[in-house]
């Protein structure tokens, strides 16, 4: 005489067998499992292969153009590393090729970008990240985007037109010459602040609520929540933000090439018209001299610099946010 539960099982295996499409092991090994191969996930797999593979061989292949073309360069016996980098006057027509007042006008610039551009996105990040109402937020963040999207020869026009005149006007015109790295700097930070106050403001709104809950308990206002709280915690972001707009001054051409100046000269003054590295390349790219000539050739060497500076940038970049990393669940 068979157990109950026994009995049970076998009604309900005679029942299954029964359904139609419905097949039950009644015994024996069981059968291995085979993995199914889905095409449409396998494509696309190695389309972003492919993809990344582009990306990264694009980069490789900037790097030995620059390299190459900048080994010719240097190789020419007129050329010495110690004046490359120890003078102070950029002339290759005549044999001087010290690099530095083409760096020191990049840097002015730049710097004069970042004092602009890093405290004025920094407050529309906070404020579009803690203070703005969704409706608010819609509508502004879109408005920066369109300021982000307007090509960069309108703003060097900008830079002469209107910036230029202003700061002659503020300042007296015998001090602040017609082609100046101030105005050049200044718009420039106005290019960037979108991207400083997208990124920050992305990297702000990604801190948990509950951090900012905790401040509000604690009797904190909400200013001191968000500079004392939520910026401490995304530092990571904002510093990872800042470095990439620095790199996108170091790299802007079309307005310092329009309204900085168009000769090399070793200066701090930021009223005095200077050459920066971008627009130096732009000039001697334009055609006026003869391809594999020493000036030509120097414009690669130039950019081969300008290149390891902005790889620089990112190095520290990948740095500071790995060392100020914060990792909420």
């Amino acid at each position: 005489m068979s157990r109950p539960s026994e009995q049970m099982e076998a009604n309900v295996k005679s029942e299954a067998l029964e359904l139609p499409g419905v097949r039950v092991a009644t015994g024996g090994p069981p059968s291995p499992l085979r993995r199914r191969i889905r095409w449409g996930e396998t494509a696309i797999q190695g389309f972003l292969f492919v993809c990344g593979a582009v990306s990264i061989l694009t980069t490789v292949g900037i790097v030995f153009v620059l390299g190459r073309e900048s080994l010719l360069f240097f190789a020419n016996p007129e050329v010495h590393l110690s004046e490359f980098f120890g003078s102070t006057t950029w002339q290759p027509a005549i044999g001087l090729f010290g690099i530095w007042p083409l760096v020191t006008a990049t840097l002015i610039t730049s710097s004069i970008a970042m004092l602009v551009a890093l405290p004025l996105g920094l407050a529309v990040a906070i404020y579009l990240s803690e203070y703005a109402s969704d409706k608010a937020r819609s509508v502004l963040k879109p408005l920066m985007e369109i300021l982000a999207g307007v090509p960069t020869v309108v703003y060097g026009y900008f830079a002469l037109t209107f910036m230029t005149p202003l700061l002659r006007s503020i300042f007296g015109s015998d001090l602040v010459q017609i082609y100046n790295t101030a105005s050049a700097g200044i718009v420039i930070g106005i290019l960037i602040i979108p991207l400083v106050s997208s990124m920050a403001e992305d990297a702000l709104r990604a801190v948990p609520d509950s951090l900012r809950q905790a401040a509000y308990g604690l009797g904190a206002t909400k200013l001191e929540t968000a500079v004392r709280v939520v910026l401490p915690a995304a530092l990571s972001g904002v510093t990872a933000a800042f470095i990439v707009a620095i790199s996108r001054a170091v790299g802007e051409t079309m307005v310092v090439a329009i309204a900085a100046g168009a000769g090399p000269n070793f200066t701090f003054n930021p009223f005095n018209a200077a050459e920066t590295m971008t627009g130096h390349i732009v000039r001697i790219s334009g055609g006026d001299l003869s391809y594999d000539s020493i000036d030509y050739n120097s414009i690669f060497a130039i950019g081969l610099l300008l290149f390891v500076m902005t790889l620089l940038l990112n190095v520290v970049s990948q740095w500071l946010v790995g060392r100020f990393r914060e990792e909420y669940e």
